[in-house]
């Protein structure tokens, strides 16, 4: 392996194993990409990163592949805005808003899986299969196009139009599965050995979690390499929850960080899919399914997450939690946060917007604290969810403009 990878590491019980051979899961577990950050310390500098490109790819010698071998669509920094009107809402004075839905795919789906085709052009890995809620699905299809390879996409078939027609104009073999994302994830699983396909299922490659992890990395230099008090975070699968609680570690060892403070991290999800919220309310290290999971906010209808030990942990060791929220309300918060901020928040960033006016209001978060919601799309992925009923003004009739100009 090139660069400053040492090892991989199984997250259940720490086995080592080669980085240099094509890894899947250990103990049905997933593995972490390790570094030899002592190396890395006396290359690379938070000074030198200041110097490079504005891309994910700036961060190379924290990940397993240089900006040289990226497959690539041109992933820039997300913008971190300001969100002040809309914490004056919830009652938040420092509210920021993390923007991936500006990524070449429309969500942070382009960081995970760039990285992971990336390796797996490595790797000569050229069948790549995945079961999606949608967003992963474009990106695999769209970076696997990027380099050739052939690509298999399975998702439930009430998954939003625009995620299925973004797959199929990418040339990707596109299924819809009448089951939720579990199901898909089996139909991929089982197909390994016959289909011949390579199962990019979440987690159960390595890779996903290093090019998420970038959305810390990039968080805390946009703060001055310091990091706010808490980050609320849409949770289905949770690989970037994973990915940044490792980042800020491997910050931290790095002595980047201008404080030892981390922040607290709060998975969020609806009320409607919820496993990771009632595992940690009840205290358990992993999660059960989640029956009946059904939620406006695709990317988080995970019912079973491979990772959900490691999510788990993230949000018990940093101090904070996993919240769920009403689902019938999200679509209102959808619309309050745009009008509010004109920001393209996505279902799964409002789950996060009402998490945050929860939290608040329990006390669990204090007015002043600096805090970040991931926006992880673009609502405009949503269409079925935002439809809307506009009044009508007619050509060749008189336009009654008080009337027009009343309307709520």
């Amino acid at each position: 392996m090139a660069g400053f990878v040492t090892h991989l590491e199984s997250a259940i019980d720490g086995t080592k194993l080669a980085a240099d051979e094509v890894q899947t899961l250990h103990e049905g577990r997933p593995l972490w990409v390790r570094y030899d950050l002592d190396a890395i310390r006396e290359r690379v500098n938070p000074e030198t990163i200041a110097r490079r490109s504005p891309t994910m790819w700036r961060y190379e010698e924290l990940l397993p592949c240089s900006a040289a071998e990226a497959v690539t669509l041109g992933e820039g920094m997300t913008p971190l805005l300001s969100a002040t009107r809309l914490g004056s809402a919830i009652g938040l004075n420092d509210l920021w808003i993390k923007d991936e839905s500006q990524l070449p795919t429309g969500s942070f789906k382009s960081r995970g899986l760039g990285m992971a085709v990336s390796m797996a052009a490595r790797f000569g890995l050229r069948r790549l299969a995945i079961p999606t809620a949608g967003n992963a699905g474009g990106a695999l299809a769209a970076y696997g196009a990027r380099v050739g390879a052939e690509v298999f996409v399975f998702m439930p078939e009430d998954t939003p139009v625009i995620n299925q027609i973004e797959c199929h104009l990418a040339g990707a073999k596109t299924f819809l599965v009448n089951g939720l994302i579990n199901d898909c994830g089996r139909i991929v699983r089982e197909g390994v050995e016959s289909a011949g396909w390579f199962d990019f299922s979440t987690l159960k490659e390595p890779y996903r979690i290093e090019g998420k992890k970038t959305m810390g990395l990039e968080l805390a230099e946009q703060f001055g390499w310091e990091l706010p008090d808490a980050i609320l975070y849409p949770t289905g699968g949770g690989t970037g929850l994973i990915g940044m609680w490792k980042a800020f570690a491997e910050l931290q060892e790095l002595g980047w960080l201008r404080t030892k403070k981390k922040p607290r991290m709060f998975a969020v999800q609806s009320d409607g899919c919820a496993p990771i919220v009632r595992a940690f309310e009840n205290g358990e290290r992993f999660a059960e399914v989640f029956e009946g999971a059904a939620t406006c906010a695709a990317g988080i209808r995970v019912p079973v997450a491979v990772g959900d030990f490691m999510i788990l942990d993230a949000v018990r060791e940093s101090g904070g939690a996993a919240v769920s929220v009403c689902e019938d309300d999200i679509m209102g918060a959808v619309s309050r946060a745009i009008s509010l901020e004109g920001i393209s928040v996505c279902p799964e960033a409002a789950a996060c917007v009402l998490a945050a006016k929860k939290l608040v209001v329990d006390g669990r978060l204090k007015a002043d604290e600096r805090t970040v919601i991931f926006n992880t799309g673009a609502v405009q992925k949503y269409p079925e969810c935002a439809a809307v009923d506009l009044p009508r003004v007619d050509v060749g009739t008189a336009v009654d403009y008080a009337a027009l100009t009343g309307i709520a």
